[in-house]
């Protein structure tokens, strides 16, 4: 390739590069030097901002809700989307059922949150099924069922979107190989853990990377439904970064985000560690 080549190809990603540096790259600086200095942004105080945000009760609590919304949701997304991509890749109206599957990623976040105070407001849907059968009623928003709400939230979205992603990595395993599989005398659970799992490790880095994420987008629909301040077992960091941005809080707000940016960043790494070595 000429030198006069390789400059084309740079003007030609030039534009892009600049606004990926002007919206990007220099609000992230920014974020990084007020992680550092007061909240006015002028005087360097250290490490004093983290361990504010250490101390605080309040990024405590949102940080452990957090990790528990991910170690819990991650996985059961994960495994529930792979069981029933495999099911659908058997099914006669695959199609349809994928559609339909799709469905509630088209759906506005305001139109979710309806939907979820229609069903677990405190006279909602759900209590009114319990009390004409004779049980015990909950305030499903306002104690702790609130964070399984959530949960349930989170994989009625989300699940669709990953099954499309196993499907398109399951359509790669040739049919042959689960015709010699069954000429063996091999079932369908020995061919999932055998066949499919094996097979599906570089899809699998793909669709965990994504729905990390996609975790990150569940506090559209836990804002509209509880507010600023839900219940506690729903409060989550990106509750907490609201609260500070309302307050201008900016120094405490950008220490946490610089804190949660690393963590992301560990958990890709350790996940590329673990299974996207085999995409290289």
């Amino acid at each position: 390739m000429t030198n006069q080549k390789r400059w084309k190809g740079f003007l030609w990603i030039l534009p892009s590069l600049f606004g990926t540096i002007i919206f990007y790259c220099v609000p992230l600086m920014d974020v990084i030097r007020r992680s550092v200095t007061e909240n006015a942004g002028s005087a360097f105080v250290g490490l004093k901002n983290f361990q504010t945000v250490f101390e605080n009760t309040a990024s405590q609590l949102a940080a452990k809700n957090t990790l528990r919304f991910i170690a819990i949701c991650i996985p059961l997304l994960l495994s529930l989307s792979l069981l029933l991509a495999v099911v659908i890749m058997r099914c006669r109206w695959g199609n349809f059922y994928k559609s339909a599957m799709l469905l509630p990623m088209a759906l506005p976040a305001v139109s979710v949150a309806l939907i979820w105070k229609l069903l677990f407001h405190n006279h909602g849907v759900l209590n009114g099924v319990l009390t004409l059968i004779g049980l015990q009623t909950t305030d499903w928003l306002n104690s702790g069922a609130s964070f399984w709400v959530l949960v349930l939230s989170y994989l009625w979205r989300n699940i669709g979107y990953d099954m499309v992603l196993w499907i398109a990595g399951l359509q790669q395993i040739e049919n042959d190989i689960y015709e010699a599989a069954r000429v063996d005398g091999a079932g369908e659970i020995r061919i999932f853990f055998w066949i499919i799992l094996p097979n599906m490790k570089q899809v699998f880095y793909t669709v965990a990377v994504l729905s990390l994420l996609n975790s990150f987008k569940v506090f559209r629909e836990a804002y509209l439904v509880a507010g600023n301040y839900p219940h506690e077992s729903m409060y989550l960091m990106q509750h907490l970064f609201n609260n500070w941005f309302a307050a201008l809080s900016l120094d405490k707000m950008s220490a946490a985000s610089v804190l949660l940016g690393m963590v992301i960043l560990l958990m890709i790494i350790l996940l590329h560690r673990a299974w996207g070595n085999d995409l290289c």
